[in-house]
């Protein structure tokens, strides 16, 4: 593959800022969870986060619209779970599926995932291959998420 349609290690694909735009709760209070006002559940909790907002890179840029289902685990830990899809400027669909943690404490917690980008559109296939790190910041008070993804 030439550099034009695989990116180089550490190279930075795409930063997405999306707002939250609904937050699902499931019987347990997700903003005093994060705010360390109340401990999870023993059995843990789950809270779906949707999102959507513009995603930006001199590779990557377009739409990004979908949802975390997030747990909320009994120790503390928040595991994320996150579906998505990219609308590139074409108009073309590239679907984003990431695994990882929201650290520290409300209202601004750190992220860092895993993310597998997936579409069958030839133009823009370079991303199916490729390992992503992606971290960045949610701030819990403003609905403001911020994610830099970056080639492993």
């Amino acid at each position: 593959m030439s550099d034009q349609t695989h990116p180089s290690m550490g190279e930075l694909l795409y930063e997405y800022t999306p707002m939250v735009t609904q937050v699902v709760e499931y019987g347990a209070s997700f903003e005093a969870i994060a705010s360390r006002q109340s401990p999870p559940p023993a059995e843990g909790a789950r809270v779906d986060v949707y999102f959507e907002g513009p995603v930006t890179g001199a590779r990557l840029s377009g739409s990004v619209k979908g949802v975390d289902y997030l747990k909320l685990r009994a120790d503390g830990r928040f595991e994320l779970d996150i579906y998505a899809e990219i609308t590139t400027e074409d108009g073309k669909k590239i679907a984003l599926a990431a695994d990882g943690v929201a650290l520290g404490e409300a209202p601004v917690l750190q992220l860092r995932e895993n993310v597998k980008l997936t579409t069958s559109h030839p133009e823009h296939a370079w991303v199916n291959p490729i390992q992503i790190w992606a971290s960045g910041t949610v701030d819990l008070a403003k609905g403001e998420i911020r994610v830099k993804g970056y080639a492993a």
